[in-house]
This record gives structure tokens, sequence and C-alpha cells, in this order.
């Protein structure tokens, strides 16, 4: 057996036991709030899990409603915040362990109500995909073409630019929540990094994942325990969302180390698409980074290196969600073509987007730091995919030390 490292919550570091793989699968486990490894089932791998309260709530009689808007915070339940437009109250919610009803009221024109979602998902794929596809790289085969279609191209970016305003999550949510941090939102994003790669996941798959997560976060705080089930529900619904065959939703409860049933699961999607209104075409800073590599070419080992960068932003709420998607992604960008090419913004993407290299220099300055604290981090989910040949091992390339613009 091998020794490895687990991330507490209070950022030490615990040695456990990396488990060998059972059956040519990993149990990726849920992530336990004291570092300690859960085993799971049939000697599988499991790399870790959330812990907290269970949250239990009595069930409430089936022909009546709960009360969502209580005055007074709740331990046991979801907070919700609806923005003012003159000032932001915090409203609460009590929701069941279950997820009885889930239909919160948000005070938002925008949240629609009595919608029946139609969930069968016990029907196998009716068809077999190619192998020869299945082989071929999915970060060099998704949403190229309709993303960078010349005689569109300006428009679709345009599109993009307002949309990201619209769906943008509130920069400072986590100063709202009572009984999480941003390192455990970390925690999870890492986690779910090793969900897309498990299970081959598209990258855009992971980006809405992370997207939805935070705007669901920025209107409900969650308690630590349901975390984990808030981070599964995500990456089911982006897996939905982009995915031609995405796995079904067993697959999602065994990565979890069926921590939570299957209803609790189809519950919580329910109740995400409710606080999400059903806006589900998120832009991410993954859309961005391809339309900027289509408008001006680089060689493949500065795209993958603008993808690793990009990634990274995914860990950090702070200072990252400070920025648009947009912006992000010229930052990657510019950090890849320096890195790699020793050139920076070009003109033609400046014409193109609008941002001028100043513009971009604080955001660059802030992935610089997230890219050399990333080899010391406990979390290696994202450096140890990209050191994968595939990717040309670009997370072991040199950084500058120092940039220009510092």
């Amino acid at each position: 057996m091998r020794r490895t490292c687990e991330t507490s919550w209070e950022g030490r570091r615990e040695p456990c036991l990396a488990l060998p793989r059972s059956g040519g699968r990993t149990v990726l486990g849920m992530l336990t709030g004291s570092g300690q490894q859960r085993p799971g089932g049939q000697g599988a791998n499991v790399i870790g899990c959330f812990s907290g309260s269970e949250n239990t709530i009595p069930s409430p009689q089936k022909d009546s409603l709960l009360a969502y808007m209580v005055n007074a915070v709740s331990k046991q339940g979801f907070s919700i915040y609806v923005d003012d437009p003159e000032q932001k109250e915090n409203y609460n919610c009590q929701v069941d362990e279950e997820l009885e009803s889930n239909l919160c009221e948000l005070g938002s024109s925008a949240i629609t109500s009595n919608v029946h979602l139609l969930l069968d998902l016990s029907t196998g794929c009716p068809m077999v995909m190619d192998i020869s596809i299945q082989s071929q790289p999915e970060d060099h085969m998704e949403d190229a073409v309709t993303l960078t279609v010349v005689e569109y191209a300006e428009e679709i970016h345009q599109y993009l630019r307002e949309a990201e305003v619209r769906f943008r999550p509130k920069p400072c949510y986590m100063r709202k929540q009572p009984d999480i941090t941003t390192e455990m939102r970390a925690i999870l994003v890492d986690w779910m990094v090793q969900v897309g790669e498990e299970y081959k996941l598209q990258t855009e798959t992971l980006y809405l994942a992370v997207n939805f997560l935070d705007r669901f976060l920025s209107c409900m705080s969650v308690l630590r325990g349901k975390l984990q089930l808030v981070g599964t529900a995500a990456l089911l619904l982006a897996a939905k969302h982009e995915e031609i065959y995405p796995p079904e939703v067993d697959e999602f409860l065994y990565i979890t180390d069926n921590a939570y049933g299957k209803r609790q699961l189809l519950r919580m999607e329910h109740l995400l698409l409710k606080v999400l209104a059903f806006d589900l075409t998120a832009p991410t800073i993954n859309q961005f980074l391809l339309q900027y590599i289509q408008r001006h070419g680089v060689c493949i080992r500065t795209e993958n290196f603008a993808r690793y960068l990009a990634e990274l932003s995914l860990l950090e709420a702070d200072p990252f969600l400070g920025y648009l998607p947009s912006q992000t992604a010229a930052a990657a960008y510019c950090l890849a073509n320096y890195t790699v090419n020793r050139s920076f913004w070009p003109e033609t993407l400046a014409a193109f987007t609008g941002y001028s290299l100043s513009e971009i220099v604080p955001c660059l300055t802030d992935l610089h730091k997230a890219c050399f604290d990333a080899s010391h981090c406990q979390l290696q989910a994202i450096k140890e995919k990209y050191k994968h040949s595939k990717y040309l091992q670009v997370s072991l390339l040199d950084l500058p030390a120092v940039l220009p613009q510092q």
C-alpha cells in the first residue's frame, strides 16, 4: 500500500491509507470533515468525504405544506438570500432531510413554481458509441465549431459577454455561509475534478457544475453535511446538459460511497433547478478560452497550459469569483502565452474582446500567484490531471518568477 495525504477542514495534513482499486474502478467517496477516510464497500479505494450534522428534520404530513419562510436562522436547514433593489435581506427556510417539498419560494419572478420533473433514468443507452470517437481527446472536440463560426463569431461573443453578467455568482457569497468555508468549497471542487476524470466527462461539464454550485450557494446557505450532495447534484445536472451519454444516477451515488440515497439526490437536483430558475446555459471560462484560441491560434502546449491555468481558478472562490469568466479566460491565455512564447495579449484579441492588457493585469497577477501556490497546495487533482501525456505534462512547466507588469 502507498501512503497519501488527506485534507481536513482545519487545513492539517493527516496521513491516510489509499486502498487498492477494486475491479478497475475507484470509489471517490465522501469528503470527511475530520480528514479520516471512511472505508468503501467491497474493498474499493475511497478518497474521502464531507461530514457534518445529518440535518434530520421530522417529515411533515404529506397533505400539508412546509412553512418555508421563517424569521430565525435554523441550524437544520437551508438559508435563502434574496437581493432587494435597495437592500439585501436574509431569509431562511427549513428543508426536510428527504427534501420532500423543495419548492422554495425565493421571492423572485425568475423562479417558476409547480414544475414537475420527469426523471426516469432507468433505461439503458439504445446505442453503442464508436470506440474511435471515445478514444479521441474530448478537449479538442467540444464546441469549437459552434463558438467560432467566422460569420457569427462577434455576435456570439457579444451574447456571451452579456449573458456572463446575468449568470454570475455573487463574488462574496461565502461571507453569508455560516457552516462552510472557502477551503471546504475548494476540497469539493477538487473532488469534482476527480469525478470528471473518473467518468471522462467533458471539460465544459466541470465548468458548468462549478457555476451551478456557486450560483446555488449564492442564494442558499448549506450545512457541511449537505455540501457534497449539492456538488453531486450539480455534476449530475451539468452532465445531463452537456454529455451525450451522462453517467446514471446510480453512478453518482456510487462515487459518494452511497452516502446519500437516490431520492435525496433527485430531490436536491430538483431544488437546484428551482434555485437556478432552470437557467443552465451559463457562459464559462472554458467557452471564452475556446473563442480566444480559435480567434488567435497558439501551439497545442500553450493551449493546454491555458486550460490548466483556467481550471486552477475554479478552486479559489476568492479572488476569482470577483472576475468575469471572460476576464479569467483572458488572463489564462496571457499567462500561458507568456510562459511558452514570451508574448502576452495580441492586438487581434484586444480588438475582439475590448480588453486592454492593463484591464487583465489584476486577474493575471492573481492567476500567476495561484499557479505558483498549486505546487504547495494539498489539492492536487488538477495538477495531476495535466501531468498526463495527453496534455503534454503542462502542469510541470516552469512559470516565470516575475511578470513584466509586476
